[in-house]
């Protein structure tokens, strides 16, 4: 099944760009460490999932760019032509020539409803390409305007023409310290919004990608691009393929309902948080080894401690004892409680990989048996040049702090009515902001109380 990507603002399209090329040189790699046939059954899994073939061989992009503004567009679609091994459609990207000013009124309720029969079109015509559609991935930024609001607004708008397709959105947290002085704000409205019409949120916070960037990439002038391809390789680790526990022999056929199967059993609980193992400078792996027992004790604790990175995990944390029937407030300091988790394994001697420790019921909720709470996929063929890695997709309580740090953050700028005047005469009213916090509030909640 294929996978139809919207790339939507500045940080959309730049990512975007970063995952194709990570999907694209993956699959033309020679370190796959497997056999022929398996190799060739990847790549054409993988062709099938993100891109359509050209008379001229040159693989096509599934792919809808929408921008406010031309720029990044046109960077970013001469950027792929230049590989020369790919590219993105001639007709399948949506601009305009003035953004929308980091407001998320301005794109979710101007630009959204404004622009929506032109957008809506392309995204039916690249769905009609595909033989069989499995779902949409949007890419977007919570802190800007264009990516949130106008993301927000195109996520309601797939969801109402294709009621039956799996839609996940992407976002990228923005960073603490901030860029825009109204993203908290912006990004409360994103949630809310996307919690109504997505099936599940996966997210990357800025900080994490960047902190990656500094300790394990050892990157002394960090750029958004070297971020991006950080996040990228992470997007990749997910979305190439893999073989899902009941699937037979040949490839996961329907990506994102396999992962939505796997990880969101409750639509009360749809926020995804994602972790690697090993991350590391080409220039360093000739020098590394890595066994399954080590990457996935290391991958484990940080689940369990929520580290963000193989650097720096609080090895104290444990799960409690089971049977100990502790109320949820007494839990271990900083212990982080799944609903579900999803181990991707790639790579050498995948097949001898005990994955047991993650299917402890004390890192579980109770009401989740822990044999539908825990899902492993795996591939003999190697990814992005490790020889072995792991990738952990968890819907548990790793976004708990900064989420209620960012409702936090704008509910003290809402009580004084700051930069109200700016949302309210695109007519995004209080009541409207009142609802998004509640929203936000209950999801606060029932993480919380997992």
């Amino acid at each position: 099944m294929s996978i139809v990507t919207v790339q939507l603002g500045q940080c959309g399209n730049q990512i975007g760009h970063e995952v194709f090329s990570a999907l694209c040189s993956d699959i033309r790699g020679t370190h796959g460490l497997c056999s022929k046939k398996e190799n060739e059954s990847y790549r054409d899994s993988c062709k099938e999932r993100f891109f359509c073939e050209e008379e001229s061989g040159v693989p096509v992009a599934r792919a809808v760019l929408v921008d406010m503004e031309p720029k990044v567009i046109s960077q970013t679609l001469s950027m792929a032509a230049r590989s020369g091994h790919w590219k993105y459609s001639n007709h399948s990207h949506f601009c305009q020539k003035q953004g929308s000013g980091n407001n998320w009124a301005n794109g979710y309720s101007v630009h959204g409803p404004r622009h929506k029969e032109a957008i809506m079109n392309l995204v039916q015509k690249e769905a009609e390409k595909c033989e069989r559609l499995g779902g949409f991935l949007t890419i977007m930024s919570m802190a800007g305007g264009t990516g949130s609001g106008l993301g927000a607004f195109v996520t309601q708008c797939l969801r109402d023409a294709f009621p039956t397709s799996f839609i996940l959105n992407h976002v990228v947290w923005p960073y603490g310290t901030g860029e825009v002085i109204v993203q908290n704000y912006n990004s409360v409205l994103t949630l809310s919004h996307l919690y109504h019409s997505s099936d599940a949120l996966l997210v990357h916070e800025n900080d994490v990608i960047h902190k990656i960037c500094a300790q394990l990439m050892n990157i002394k002038q960090i750029s958004f691009r070297d971020v991006n391809q950080v996040i990228a390789h992470q997007l990749g680790s997910v979305f190439q393929p893999a073989h899902t526990a009941g699937g037979g022999s040949g490839y996961s056929r329907n990506p994102l309902g396999d992962l939505m199967e796997a990880l969101v059993p409750h639509p009360e609980f749809r926020m995804l948080g994602l972790r690697n193992i090993p991350q590391m400078p080409e220039s360093s792996l000739p020098y590394s080894t890595f066994s399954w027992p080590g990457l996935l004790k290391h991958l484990r604790q940080m689940l369990i401690a929520n580290a963000q990175m193989e650097e720096g995990i609080d090895w104290q944390v444990r799960p409690p004892h089971p049977g100990s029937s502790i109320p949820s407030t007494n839990k271990p300091l900083h212990f982080n409680t799944s609903i579900a988790n999803l181990v991707i394994l790639r790579g050498k001697d995948v097949h001898s990989a005990d994955l047991g420790s993650f299917q402890d019921p004390s890192l579980y909720t109770s009401w989740l048996n822990p044999q539908d709470a825990f899902n492993a996929w795996k591939t003999p063929r190697a990814f992005n040049k490790y020889e072995k890695s792991a990738a952990l997709v968890s819907n548990s309580q790793f976004l708990l702090k900064p989420l209620d740090s960012i409702v936090g953050k704008a509910w003290n700028m809402f009580a004084s009515k700051a930069y109200l005047h700016q949302y309210t005469k695109f007519g995004i009213q209080e009541e409207d902001f009142l609802d998004c916090f509640t929203t936000l509030e209950q999801v606060i909640s029932s993480y919380t109380n997992l």
